[in-house]
């Protein structure tokens, strides 16, 4: 798994520390808003020479910087309403790749602050945007055995501050950097088994209890629906499903303890509902609900927050085409009990969800009177949300989650950190897309 490791640094003169560092990368709205008077210094004459400065991305010659490089990257339409902490993100990603295309192997990355609270996170959001930038895909890598030429970031934060803001930052990255290769490899360099072995890698020699369902049996027996949709994945060795359990417990009394369901379809041809006219190319990145939450789990696996308890089971499962497929009319009996009619085969998802938040509930209520349990499921259900609200993620609530405004809060924090989150019942998502699909056509 590649990342580019990022650690803080909370003194002013790292600027000048070549032994350390061999570029600077600013991040900020205006030449003016930069704090460091050396660096102002640089760039306003470097604005005199070049026009460029200060209004895009732009590497200029700094003797006496770190590395001799120095990178100043705007901040476009800090002040319009309109825009969030993205901002910061997009011109971290612009500076990043030109200190790289410079030479550049460890950076400095300079984020000017502001007091507007929309961008109370700037620093955090733009190195991880550098990391995310970074990324390759797993199978470029292991094609061609390149990976980026960055091998560390520095965040330099204030004096006051120690290096949480960036060690925060950092397991954020690594857990998204294990989420993208779990989710964006192809099906069959990821398929149910190799996830599961992808996961117990990653999660080896970590805080986090990893273990893996993989006996056909026991599959059956306790995943019944899970089963159903890989039931012609069974004849095929090499597509046989899995469950993957991962467990975080922090140290101390535990005062809260979270249940998450992750939806892992590594490749989703509808079953016998057959998905047509091109409508399966990029099923493989159906798992990505699956990869989410073990991404959550490597996060906390270096953060280790105490007094918390997390619990995640990912369902693995490939709904493949044949003779052995589940077929819509067919009536199974879940893990709680519940005789399930299938309607259409190719909404799995929620087959496999079912099974996998059952167990987790029961483990949910053995802990209900001393840690305040939440269970939440993560999942690429795309259809209703890219028709309802495009590339963003939605949160749906139930009746306990509305009244206690769960939503809202992520909504809320997910803004402040730019990854925006719709927030919505099912049923409003739905009236949404038969909006669009009745809208009239202008």
């Amino acid at each position: 798994m590649f990342h580019s490791p990022i650690v803080g640094v909370n003194q002013a003169d790292a600027i000048f520390a070549e032994d350390k560092w061999d570029a600077v990368v600013v991040v900020t709205p205006s030449l003016d808003a930069i704090e460091q008077q050396e660096i102002k210094l640089l760039a306003a004459h470097g604005a005199q020479v070049d026009k460029r400065v200060g209004k895009s991305a732009t590497l200029l010659f700094a003797p006496g910087l770190a590395g001799g490089r120095l990178v100043i990257s705007p901040v476009a339409d800090i002040d319009n309403e309109y825009v969030d902490v993205r901002q910061y993100a997009k011109a971290a990603r612009a500076g990043i790749e030109i200190a790289e295309q410079a030479g550049a192997v460890k950076p400095l990355l300079v984020v000017a602050s502001s007091s507007d609270s929309r961008y109370q996170f700037a620093r955090s959001v733009a190195a991880i945007a550098c990391n995310q930038s970074l990324w390759q895909p797993l199978e470029t890598r292991l094609a061609t055995g390149l990976t980026p030429n960055i091998e560390q970031i520095g965040l330099l934060v204030e004096q006051a501050q120690d290096d949480s803001v960036a060690a925060e930052a950092d397991a954020i990255s690594l857990g998204q950097s294990l989420a993208r290769d779990l989710c964006g490899t192809e099906p069959e360099q990821m398929s149910a088994i190799k996830f599961a072995e992808y996961c117990q890698q990653a999660f080896k020699d970590t805080v986090i209890k990893c273990s893996v369902i993989e006996d056909k049996a026991t599959l059956v027996k306790d995943y019944p629906l899970l089963s159903a949709v890989g039931r012609c994945s069974f004849d095929v060795a090499r597509h046989h499903p899995r469950v993957v359990r991962l467990e975080y417990v922090g140290v101390g009394e535990i005062e809260q303890s979270y249940f998450l369901a992750g939806k892992g379809v590594v490749y989703d041809t509808g079953g016998a509902d057959l998905k047509v006219g091109g409508a399966m190319a990029g099923m493989s990145r159906d798992k990505g609900g699956a990869a989410a939450v073990a991404g959550v789990m490597k996060a906390l696996a270096v953060t280790q927050p105490k007094g918390v308890r997390v619990v995640a089971e990912l369902g693995l499962v490939r709904n493949s085409i044949g003779s052995e497929a589940f077929v819509t009319d067919e009536i199974i009996t879940s893990h709680a009990g519940v005789r399930v009619r299938i309607g259409n085969t190719d909404a799995e998802g929620r087959l496999v969800l079912a099974d996998v938040m059952s167990h987790l509930k029961q483990q949910a209520l053995e802990c209900e009177s001393e840690s305040a349990p939440q269970m939440f499921s993560v999942a690429t259900l795309t259809g209703h949300v890219v028709r309802a609200y495009g590339g963003y993620t939605a949160l749906v609530e139930n009746a306990v989650a509305r009244n206690m405004q769960v939503a809202s809060e992520l909504q809320q924090v997910g803004t402040l950190w730019g990854s925006l989150l719709s927030c919505h019942t099912y049923a409003q998502m739905i009236l949404t897309e038969l909006l669009i699909k009745t809208a009239p056509v202008m």
